[in-house]
């Protein structure tokens, strides 16, 4: 798990411009994942930001990489508390909430359709993705919208320049602690 994989799949979470991202990784040791995870927790958590393990294998790795204090605030919101619990959710903190997701991950073997909140995805755009079973959307890009096409698009082409220019500041010498706000 290098800092150089956080820069390229995570900046806008880095940025502060986006609740979550996840990074499906190939790992070589569980041991060594769980080090590295450690050792990137004690200079990212200071800024903010936290990595969970959702799912890990003998060779593989689904890591959620989170600012706790807006994931709290997506959580809170009423539309998302409400959804979450009608599908069984019953955690009421970051961690229990994580945790039911990371259970719900390795029982379903892939992704459950609730994980868009805990990435920042519209409530909306997620009811409605479950409801049309992934079809008839209006665009895809870090999500399939249903929703709010052009605002979207914004917030698509924001986490896009906000990765080109973290990965070219990346490659140019900037650490990772630097560049997480």
């Amino acid at each position: 798990m290098s800092e150089e994989i956080l820069v390229r799949h995570c900046s806008p979470t880095l940025a502060n411009i986006k609740t979550g991202n996840l990074v499906n990784c190939r790992i070589d040791s569980v041991y060594r994942l769980k080090k590295d995870i450690i050792s990137l927790n004690s200079v990212l958590n200071a800024k903010g930001v936290s990595i969970r393990v959702l799912y890990c294998s003998s060779k593989r790795a689904l890591i959620y990489v989170y600012r706790p204090e807006k994931l709290n605030a997506d959580m809170q919101n009423g539309k998302n508390k409400k959804f979450l619990n009608s599908i069984g959710y019953r955690g009421t903190t970051n961690d229990e909430l994580i945790n039911e997701l990371s259970a719900r991950v390795y029982s379903c073997g892939g992704f459950p359709h609730e994980i868009g909140l805990f990435l920042g995805y519209p409530i909306d755009d997620v009811i409605s993705f479950i409801e049309n079973k992934g079809k008839n959307f209006k665009c895809c890009g870090c999500w399939k919208v249903y929703h709010n096409e052009d605002n979207a698009k914004k917030t698509f082409e924001k986490y896009k320049k906000c990765t080109n220019v973290y990965c070219k500041k990346y490659l140019q010498g900037s650490s990772l602690k630097r560049l997480t706000v």
